[in-house]
């Protein structure tokens, strides 16, 4: 057994991050014609992306629900940086609902939100594990963030069971590559040269090389953090995103992906309609801006992004807006490259490969 599993055979319907909105979850398997136990008349088999915590207020049910209907054979799923974090336990932004630690700075921004119980916290890690990173038949593969050959490769030579030790080594080995670099030294003369903090959005940084350095081998030395993070390259100027200054820009990896083999990511915050990405905390670049909402993408058309945003709930909540009109929650219908969406509505896909090559021959 691998991190790199097959996929299930027949039709399918690939859902996109949930990041805990188990009601848009259920009101979407509802729409696709799976009952509460995920069965469907026409056999379909549902796939989840990763990235099924965080942000939303049921993180909990979410993660009971995905490993009922994994444990039946009824679903299949990838990790994704959400739950790698979790297996480490490393409590990032949004994840109160299972850390501790995180209660008091989540609050002000999530919640309500329901926590986890003792048998949960036993319970959910040993799903978790046993999940693979990446899933693959002949006419199709899915990852959360990223396919690349050479990374994938070395998922295939890990197993199940260990992923957050094998993560963790992986990340030691980056960070002795940091030293070997001397990455450390040259970080701290720039922040002796710079009087603020680079975590102060008000004070814009001047480009920090040795900072981009460091971003850089974390992202992109651990294998399986680029299958979970997706691919990044040093930027041309500082951003603010995620509450720093970074230095480091995410690419559109799919602009190189030549094999013909399809793939369906998450992980990338698509949208259906124009949303100010400073108002979600990313001053990043959009990686879908001249990309059409329900098109495919990258070199050859055949790569989709189906996270539509639901993970961006919390946002409309706060701001006393109705969640459900910017921020959805989507599955990709395969082989019919038809898009659900936890509203009910039902969008064909564009440009997909073989529309382009037909198109061409005209």
């Amino acid at each position: 057994m691998s991190l790199v599993q097959p996929l299930p055979e027949g039709p399918l319907d690939i859902v996109g991050d949930i990041h805990g909105e188990y009601g848009a979850l259920m009101q979407l398997l509802h729409h696709l014609g799976y009952d509460a136990d995920a069965r469907h008349p026409e056999r379909r088999t549902l796939v989840f992306v990763g990235d099924f915590c965080d942000r939303g207020p049921d993180s909990p049910a979410v993660l009971h629900k995905i490993g009922q209907w994994v444990e039946a054979g009824r679903a299949a799923a990838v990790l994704g940086n959400h739950e790698i974090n979790l297996l480490r336990g490393d409590a990032k932004d949004g994840a109160g609902w299972y850390f501790d630690e995180r209660v008091e700075s989540d609050n002000h921004k999530y919640a309500p939100y329901v926590r986890t119980t003792p048998t949960e916290r036993l319970a959910i890690p040993a799903f978790l594990q046993q999940l693979p990173l990446a899933l693959e038949r002949d006419d199709l593969r899915v990852v959360h963030a990223a396919w690349i050959d050479s990374k994938i490769a070395t998922a295939r030579m890990l197993t199940p069971g260990s992923i957050a030790s094998d993560y963790d080594a992986l990340e030691d080995a980056a960070a002795a590559h940091a030293r070997m670099l001397g990455i450390r030294e040259r970080m701290d003369g720039e922040k002796a040269a710079w009087p603020h903090s680079i975590e102060d959005e008000q004070f814009a940084p001047p480009f920090m090389a040795a900072h981009a350095d460091n971003e850089l081998n974390k992202s992109m030395f651990n294998p399986l953090k680029v299958l979970t993070c997706g691919v990044e390259r040093r930027g041309r100027e500082p951003f603010f995103a995620g509450g720093k200054w970074r230095f480091v820009e995410r690419v559109a990896w799919w602009d190189e992906y030549a094999d013909p083999t399809p793939v369906v990511v998450g992980h990338y915050w698509r949208r259906v309609q124009p949303v100010d990405r400073k108002l979600l905390g990313k001053g990043d670049m959009d990686m879908f801006a001249h990309i059409a909402p329900f098109a495919w993408h990258g070199k050859r058309h055949n790569v989709f992004c189906v996270d539509y945003s639901v993970g961006a709930r919390w946002t409309a909540r706060r701001a006393g807006r109705a969640p459900e009109l910017d921020f959805k929650l989507a599955a990709l219908r395969w082989p019919e490259r038809q898009l659900m969406f936890d509203d009910g509505r039902l969008v064909d896909t564009s440009s997909f490969a073989a529309d382009s090559a037909l198109a061409a021959a005209k």
